[in-house]
C-alpha cells in the first residue's frame, strides 16, 4: 500500500500541453547573467525555476538549472521544464540574483508561453536567494523549494561564521594581532587565515588544543560526522568526532570565514558582523555537542569555566551599522510567506548547520506564516548530499500541497515512499528529527534583536 500510494503521488501530472519538440534554450540578460534552459517533448505545464550556490567572486558566470545531472534527468523524464540563471556577478551577489532569476522567468514566457505552475527551487546560497524570491516576490511563483539553504540569512550567517574564528583566536593565538573582520582586500583576508589556519594545525597536536578546537567548532554547531568521507563515529567517541570537526574548521578559515567575508564586506560597505553583548558560555550549552567539548576538556585536564570566561572578556568586535543595514536589507528574512515553501536539510551539515532550519521556523512563527512552511530532514554528512529520490520527494511533497491545500506526506515515512516511487535506485533516509535552536538568530520579525 506504501509503494501504490508513493507512486500516484511520484507520477508525474498528465501534460497540460500540446507536444512540441524539446528545446534546450542559452542566452544573456542586459545584466550580463547567462541562462540556460530545457523544456521536455512533454512538458507537464511546470516549471522549475532554480537557483545555484554560491560561487567564489572572479569565478566564470554559469549557468545551472537543476542541482546535478542525475535530479537533471528525472525531472525532463517527468515533464518538468527547467530553467536558471548565473548571477550578473559571482560572491555575495543576492541583489543581483533574485533580478537575474525573475529575468529569467520573463524570458521563458516571452518565448515558451506562460507556465500552468510555477515553482522556486534553491539550493545552499541558492536557498537564500529561493527563499528571498518568496518573500518579496510571491506573485512570480506558486511554491518553493529550499535544499540545504541558507534560510538564517545574511545577517546571521556572517555572525554565526565570526564566533568560531574568535574562540579559535582569543584561545589557540591570544598574542596574535590577526584581524577577524574589516578587510580592506583580499590579500589581507588571505593573510589572517593563514596565520590562523597555522595556529589551530598546531593546536590539534595536543590534548588542550583539540579541547579548545571542539568548543569553537560547537559555537558553529559543527556535528562530529560532516563529511560523507569520514566514517559515521559512535555516540561516545568523542575523539572521532572532534577530528571530523577538525577537518570541517580548516574548511571553514581556508574559504567562507576570510576570504568570502572580506567579499561580502565589500558589497556592505564594511563590516556586517558582530559579538559584543555575547555570552558564550549560554551559547555553548545550547550547543548539540555541548557535551562532547565538556568530555574532551576533562580528559585534557583543562578548565573550560577559565577558557569560557577568557572568551567573555577578551575585546569584542563591533559592526559597522551602514554593512549591517544593507545585509539586513538584501539578505535577512521577514518570515512572511505568501506561498507554501519546503525546505530540507541533511543532519551532518558543517557549512550551513542544520540548526538554520530552527531560524527560519522562528521568523515565520513571528510572522504568522508558518503553517505555510514544512521542514524534512535527511539522515546524511555534508552539505546538500542529498540523492535524486530525497530530491524528487521534495518537489512531489510540495506540489501535493499546491494542488490539494494543505501540506500531506511530509512525515519521514511518506517522503521516503515517495522517493522510492519517483527513484529506488538511490537512497531514502529521511528521519524524525528536531533541530537545536540556532546559536544567534537574526531575522526581520524581531527587529529589536541584536541590534
Amino acid at each position: 500500500m506504501l509503494a501504490a500510494s508513493a507512486a500516484s503521488i511520484a507520477a508525474p501530472v498528465a501534460p497540460a500541453y500540446a507536444a512540441a519538440p524539446a528545446e534546450h534554450i542559452e542566452g544573456r540578460l542586459p545584466s550580463g547573467a547567462v541562462y540556460v534552459m530545457d523544456k521536455p517533448v512533454d512538458w507537464n505545464g511546470t516549471v522549475v525555476l532554480f537557483s545555484h550556490g554560491y560561487r567564489p567572486a572572479g569565478t566564470p558566470l554559469a549557468a545551472q538549472n537543476a542541482p546535478d545531472d542525475a535530479t537533471k534527468a528525472l525531472l525532463l523524464e517527468k515533464g518538468y521544464a527547467l530553467i536558471g540563471s548565473s548571477y550578473a556577478t559571482n560572491g555575495w551577489a543576492v541583489a543581483d540574483a533574485v533580478p537575474d532569476q525573475l529575468a529569467t522567468l520573463d524570458v521563458f514566457t516571452g518565448r515558451v508561453g506562460p507556465a500552468r505552475r510555477t515553482i522556486a527551487w534553491g539550493m545552499s546560497y541558492g536557498g537564500l536567494v529561493t527563499t528571498a524570491i518568496a518573500e518579496r516576490h510571491p506573485e512570480r511563483i506558486d511554491g518553493s523549494l529550499s535544499t540545504c539553504g541558507l534560510v538564517h540569512g545574511g545577517v546571521a550567517n556572517w555572525n554565526n561564521t565570526l564566533d568560531p574564528v574568535f574562540a579559535l583566536k582569543t584561545l589557540l593565538a591570544p598574542g596574535s594581532s590577526v584581524d577577524l573582520a574589516g578587510f580592506p582586500d583580499q590579500a589581507s583576508a588571505a593573510a589572517a587565515s593563514g596565520t590562523l589556519s597555522t595556529a589551530v594545525a598546531g593546536a590539534q597536536a595536543t590534548p588542550e588544543g583539540r579541547a579548545r578546537i571542539a568548543l569553537a567548532a560547537a559555537l558553529h554547531d559543527i556535528p562530529g560526522w560532516n563529511a560523507t568521507s569520514q566514517p559515521k563515529p559512535a555516540p561516545d567517541d568523542w575523539n572521532a568526532q572532534q577530528a571530523n570537526q577538525y577537518q570541517a574548521l580548516q574548511g571553514l578559515l581556508a574559504l567562507p570565514a576570510f576570504i568570502w567575508r572580506q567579499e561580502a564586506e565589500s558589497r556592505a560597505g564594511g563590516n556586517m558582523s558582530w559579538n559584543t553583548g555575547v555570552d558564550y558560555t549560554k551559547m555553548l550549552r545550547r550547543s548539540p555537542v555541548f557535551k562532547e567539548v565538556t568530555e574532551l576538556y576533562h580528559d585534557a585536564g583543562l578548565s573550560l569555566k577559565n577558557d569560557l570566561r577568557a572568551l567573555n572578556r577578551a575585546p569584542r568586535i563591533s559592526a559597522d551599522p551602514a554593512a549591517v543595514d544593507w545585509m539586513s536589507r538584501t539578505s535577512a528574512f521577514t518570515g512572511r510567506l505568501r506561498k507554501p515553501q519546503l525546505d530540507i536539510h541533511t543532519t551532518g551539515d558543517a557549512l550551513v548547520p542544520v540548526q538554520t532550519e530552527s531560524a527560519y521556523r522562528r521568523a515565520t512563527t513571528a510572522a504568522g506564516s508558518s503553517s505555510r512552511l514544512r521542514q524534512a530532514y535527511v539522515d546524511n554528512a555534508g552539505h546538500c548530499t542529498f540523492s535524486p529520490a530525497e530530491q524528487m520527494a521534495a518537489l512531489h511533497t510540495l506540489e501535493k500541497r499546491l494542488s490539494s491545500g494543505h501540506w500531506q506526506g511530509t512525515d519521514p515515512a511518506s517522503l521516503n515512499a515517495t522517493a522510492a516511487g519517483a527513484d529506488p535506485t538511490t537512497p531514502a533516509r529521511y528521519i524524525p528529527y528536531r533541530p537545536a535552536p540556532y546559536p544567534r538568530p537574526y531575522d526581520l520579525a524581531h527587529p529589536a534583536d541584536g541590534r
